[in-house]
């Protein structure tokens, strides 16, 4: 589906905080594979074990979970690269495991320059002390369809904020969890 006015919500995740098998539910890489649930409506407790301990026993380093000072640095930074990358961005969200981002990308590739713009927070962050990879391979770009499902789109992205998230609007600037 092409995305109204070229407005796409993205998300993705932290390194390791996503795997194949695991039990909040998974897709695989392109729909390859045919996996029963999804994260609202997890597999039978089991199924993918075996996946699930294999993708972990693969991985080379710990799963990343970001501080809430990290979480600070890189919302403002992936807002900040993706301005500079000349996409409009409305909010971007940075919680423990992952991310959301509220864009219009005018002539660029969606995935590329969502990457472009963690490799820059990532290089932030390692500037601060985390080392080592920051970010899960990819994103994943969901067209926005009309002018209510931006706006739908925009409040959930800055609802985050409730959930312990690090939130940048471009309204608000950085809003910070309470609590």
């Amino acid at each position: 589906m092409a995305p109204w006015r070229d407005w796409y919500h993205v998300n993705g995740n932290t390194y390791g905080t996503w795997l194949p098998g695991d039990p909040r539910g998974w897709r695989s890489r392109h729909h390859k594979e045919h996996v029963e649930g999804d994260y609202t409506s997890p597999p039978p407790p089991g199924t993918y074990d075996a996946l699930h301990a294999a993708a972990r026993d693969a991985m080379k380093r710990p799963p990343v979970r970001l501080t809430r000072p990290q979480r600070r640095v890189a919302a403002g930074t992936i807002a900040a690269a993706l301005r500079d990358l000349a996409v409009q961005v409305l909010a971007v969200s940075v919680d423990a495991i992952h991310y959301h981002v509220l864009g219009r990308f005018v002539g660029v590739d969606v995935r590329r320059t969502v990457g472009r713009a963690k490799k820059i927070a990532s290089d932030r962050l390692g500037e601060a002390g985390l080392k080592g990879v920051v970010w899960a391979r990819g994103c994943r770009p969901l067209p926005i369809q009309d002018r209510q499902h931006q706006i739908n789109v925009y409040g959930y992205v800055r609802k985050h904020v409730l959930k312990g998230a690090c939130v940048w609007t471009f309204r608000d600037g950085i809003i910070e969890p309470t609590g």
